[in-house]
């Protein structure tokens, strides 16, 4: 599998990233999961965070980030991942598997939510005391699911941003517990 190249969610989520970013301490420690290019994580640098951990399963995305000089962790989620982060930012794969699209870097499962869910419940113990998510998720992954199950996980959820992108809205929340 080729490295995730940025398209129109990455962009928009570094956008909004920037500016969350503006109000933080720039030594929190900061976890970009599934970086796949390490757009976020290049937003990150830019604005002198450098406290950035870099996730992603793929090889390929490993040895990319490696060559940028990030702190990279190969793991699929956090299975092996350690420590707690003030920040986790997370553009998931979250469209629904579909017969021309079951890659795992942009298909989260048969209903386009599970990937999420299972990040949402692993993420509450990475998170430290006081710490967020920026979570990307999109319409066709079934928004009221992922809130529903984020909310049972004891998430408090905050809408920061949405845009329409070719026939589907794209979400950026704020969760924390």
């Amino acid at each position: 599998m080729a490295v995730y190249s940025p398209r129109e969610d990455s962009y928009f989520l570094s956008e909004v990233l920037g500016d969350y970013l503006k109000g933080f301490d720039k030594g929190i420690r900061v976890l970009d999961m599934g970086s796949g290019s390490g757009i976020q994580a290049d937003t990150c640098r830019r604005l002198g965070f450098e406290n950035v951990v870099v996730v992603d399963i793929d090889e390929e995305a490993v040895l990319f980030l490696k060559k940028k000089k990030f702190n990279v962790i190969k793991s699929d989620l956090f299975s092996n991942v350690e420590g707690r982060f003030d920040l986790i930012i997370f553009n998931p794969p979250y469209l629904p598997n579909h017969k021309y699209d079951m890659g795992r870097d942009t298909a989260g499962g048969k209903e386009g939510y599970e990937t999420i869910l299972e990040f949402l419940k692993q993420a509450k113990f990475h998170l430290r005391k006081g710490g967020r998510v920026l979570l990307l998720y999109s319409s066709l992954s079934k928004p009221r699911v992922i809130k529903g199950e984020a909310k049972k996980l004891g998430y408090k959820i905050d809408v920061l941003s949405e845009r329409s992108f070719f026939g589907e809205e794209l979400f950026i929340v704020e969760l924390s517990l």
